[in-house]
């Protein structure tokens, strides 16, 4: 079902929200402004139903909120460090929405835009943005779709495609931040797994640190290929204390295979479990470090650590790091950009 907001968006329209619904229970909330996720309510076997996702009290509040809650996030997702990109010989002065670095996509990413609506029905949705020549100083033009699907499994699908009529970097992601227990309090209670073998040190700013070197996690606070909780070794060495907790990306071991598990998410009382499939090379693990003062659904606000979010992406600064073993994040004309994530839920 298709609803208009009374409140009005930044462009001076409704914002339009749409709820999908699959036939166990499950429904995902969603909005054209940001191409956002609202809510992702999973029925449990007690007969409840648990909100997993932070969120805002209301659409009209997403856009004073700073921490990118539920949104689509591009042209580039995480950092590119100091503003700038190379291309052959010609340095690109990007916008800086975190001076002197870009995060996200710039001061005006595609978090801050009304997307087009294609089609929905009650199981999807397909939304579509036009991003012109020199957008947050980007070189070309970027063609998007994205696809939310709530699949009959209790798994949220979201699929991008894109396309370029010049060489850009290009990594699209969706910022949800999760808590699967029934109050959303400290999320470092809950266990997560990851199956990465590397990790991405960075500085207190999320920039990759040094010669930009991946680490093993391999005898670190960073291996999370057995599951364990967030708060075991939290803040427990240099590269965790410098952001406040983790706030880093892991070079996942599926290398692209979205048959093949990226991580998993445990509720602290462990009745509901999250499978995180991807097509992308890396997830950013981010543990709320400064969620606090976020304007919050239930309560007046969030607290650092009240959710996490594991961000499918390419590397941070991958188009300053041609030398990293992943895919790279260069989309050329003629090329089509095709990412998927899923996001699986199960009452235990």
């Amino acid at each position: 079902m298709l609803n208009e907001t009374i409140e009005l968006a930044p462009d001076g329209q409704p914002f339009n929200v749409l709820t999908l619904r699959n036939a166990k229970g499950m429904t995902v909330s969603v909005m054209d402004w940001g191409a956002t996720i609202l809510s992702c309510q999973v029925p449990m076997k007690d007969g409840s139903v648990r909100e997993t996702m932070l969120g805002c009290p209301s659409p009209a509040d997403y856009p004073h909120q700073q921490a990118y809650l539920g949104a689509t996030v591009g042209r580039y997702a995480n950092r590119i460090a100091n503003s700038q990109i190379s291309l052959g010989d010609e340095i690109i002065d990007l916008s800086a929405s975190q001076p002197p670095h870009q995060l996200h996509g710039g001061i005006e990413g595609f978090d801050k835009r009304r997307w087009s609506l294609m089609s929905y029905n009650e199981h999807e949705v397909i939304y579509h943005l036009a991003s012109p020549e020199g957008d947050q100083g980007f070189p070309g033009a970027l063609q998007v779709t994205l696809h939310f699907m709530l699949k009959e499994d209790n798994r949220i699908s979201i699929k991008y495609h894109a396309t370029v009529d010049k060489p850009c970097p290009v990594s699209l992601t969706n910022h949800a931040y999760f808590n699967l227990d029934r109050q959303h309090h400290d999320v470092r209670q809950h266990r997560l797994q990851i199956f990465a073998d590397d990790y991405l040190p960075v500085d207190s700013q999320g920039i990759p640190t040094g010669e930009g070197k991946l680490k093993s996690v391999s005898g670190t606070h960073f291996d999370f290929r057995n599951a364990k909780t967030i708060t075991r070794d939290f803040l427990q060495d240099d590269d965790q204390q410098a952001v406040k907790g983790y706030d880093h990306s892991f070079l996942l071991q599926a290398k692209g295979d979205l048959e093949r598990v990226a991580a998993k998410v445990w509720s602290a009382d462990n009745l509901l479990q999250m499978t995180v499939y991807t097509t992308a090379p890396a997830l950013q693990f981010y543990s709320g470090n400064y969620l606090e003062g976020t304007t919050a659904r239930g309560k007046a606000s969030y607290q650092a650590y009240d959710g996490l979010a594991l961000e499918s992406e390419h590397l941070p600064d991958s188009p300053n790091h041609p030398e990293w073993p992943q895919p790279s994040c260069w989309l050329l004309p003629g090329e089509e950009y095709v990412s998927i994530t899923e996001y699986q839920f199960q009452s235990l």
